[in-house]
């Protein structure tokens, strides 16, 4: 753990501010989820392809089947991600779903350890903190109704598929440059979140002008604006703080929807929250304890895309 460069700070700052308006935003969209999750990646890929085929048309080219099974994969799971954590907006507070699926690295360790990968002891402690937490906020959601519980678990559900998709975009990012993987990535999900959709009998189009503007914020803001600004400073700044500047999106979620959609979160979710968000750290910053104790041990950070 080290302070970042201040350039950086500014740079982190707007980065979460970005990924912060993602569960406002889809909670104010008057769209069925999957149109909104379809559109977002859609929307990205488009806005990514022209420099993608413009400055890494031959990578693309000569991407081999490892690549490609890594990128659809990664692809696949982030569609699923996206229509578990959509929904899940519309069912519970904004403020209980973002830290519910903010648990993802929980289930990345779980992943990590089930590859036969050594997940350090101080990242179990923090997924054991996690789990209290978690069983907390679940309660008091449950008490308040079923359909917010549920919306409770599509998060939890939505943040295990987010580890899935780090998991084949790790994979993936080892021998392939950033802006085909995502432009790979977003269209896969986009098609993913078609066939839902059509399997569903969700319709694509027909939005009104309004939840257009919310969409093309969105595209603008989480999809492109705040996790690119978050993979720029990892040139720079240790991964483990970009691990824990990226927790922030959870309170500043909830700060937004609490002044724009007047959802004031209750005391008794707090408790439950803040252990999760102290659990989380202790997970995040396992990586860079491992560091010390093992030297020449990659340390990695998981950057979601919600």
């Amino acid at each position: 753990m080290h302070l970042p460069p201040r350039a950086d700070i500014a740079v982190l700052a707007v980065a979460v501010a970005a990924v912060g308006t993602s569960g406002p935003l889809i909670a104010a969209t008057a769209a069925p989820a999957l149109a909104i999750a379809f559109w977002r990646n859609a929307l990205g890929a488009a806005a990514l392809s022209p420099f993608a085929l413009w400055r890494h048309l031959a990578e693309i080219r000569a991407m081999r089947r490892p690549q490609w099974l890594a990128a659809l994969g990664g692809g696949v799971a982030l569609g699923a991600h996206f229509a578990t954590w959509t929904p899940s907006l519309t069912m519970t507070s904004v403020a209980s779903a973002t830290a519910f699926v903010a648990a993802q690295p929980i289930f990345a360790a779980l992943i990590a350890r089930a590859r036969g990968e050594h997940v350090a002891h101080r990242a179990w402690l923090g997924i054991v903190v996690c789990v209290v937490g978690a069983v907390a906020l679940s309660g008091v959601d449950l008490k308040l109704s079923a359909r917010a519980f549920s919306g409770d678990l599509l998060a939890l559900l939505a943040g295990a598929l987010a580890a899935v998709y780090m998991t084949f975009g790790a994979k993936a990012r080892q021998t392939l440059s950033l802006a085909p993987y995502a432009v790979i990535c977003y269209s896969t999900a986009a098609v993913t979140l078609g066939v839902l959709a059509f399997a569903t009998g969700e319709q694509l189009t027909g939005l009104s002008a309004n939840s257009w503007i919310k969409i093309l914020a969105l595209v603008a803001g989480a999809q492109l604006l705040g996790h690119t600004l978050f993979n720029r400073v990892l040139k720079t700044t240790s991964a483990t703080v970009v691990s824990v500047c990226i927790l922030l999106e959870v309170p500043t979620a909830a700060v937004i929807a609490a002044l724009w959609l007047g959802q004031v979160p209750s005391w008794a979710t707090i408790p439950g929250a803040l252990i999760i968000l102290a659990g989380l750290v202790i997970v995040a910053t396992s990586g860079a304890a491992r560091g010390a104790d093992h030297p020449g041990a990659p340390e990695t950070a998981d950057v979601t895309h919600q």
